[in-house]
């Protein structure tokens, strides 16, 4: 690895699965589908991950985080790469799916309404006894 001012130019694959988050596993998965792109290699070949695949890699965490299926990761990997004429469509994507998370929040608020009532429930019991209706 080559320091620069900032930092490593090159990561190994063990600071890729560090600062990611992924394991390696999912890295080598993500490459083969196209989701990563091709990985630089070494002249032993190993992976030599770029600071640009680590900011590419938060990118795709934030969307496997928020449930983002990887279909649709792939299509927004495949605008990327095509270029700056893709940022509508880009654009388009990343509402849509801001959307579909905007709703599974309101939705998991919702369902999250029943749990209080419930612990209030299991409280009251115990605080009664054990064998109390």
């Amino acid at each position: 690895m080559s320091p620069t001012a900032t930092g490593p130019t090159h990561l190994t694959p063990a600071q890729t699965v560090e600062q990611s988050g992924f394991s390696l596993d999912t890295l080598r998965y993500y490459e083969r589908i196209g989701l990563l792109g091709t990985v630089e290699r070494s002249h032993t070949g190993h992976r030599r991950f770029t600071p640009h695949d680590l900011d590419w890699l938060m990118v795709l965490r934030c969307l496997r985080d928020t449930g983002m299926p990887i279909a649709e990761m792939l299509r927004f990997a495949e605008l990327v790469r095509s270029g700056d004429g893709t940022f509508a469509a880009r654009l388009t994507v990343l509402e849509q799916h801001d959307a579909q998370v905007e709703a599974q929040i309101a939705h998991l608020r919702e369902q999250q309404e029943l749990i209080p009532h419930k612990i209030d429930f299991y409280r009251s019991v115990l605080a009664d006894g054990p064998g109390a209706d």
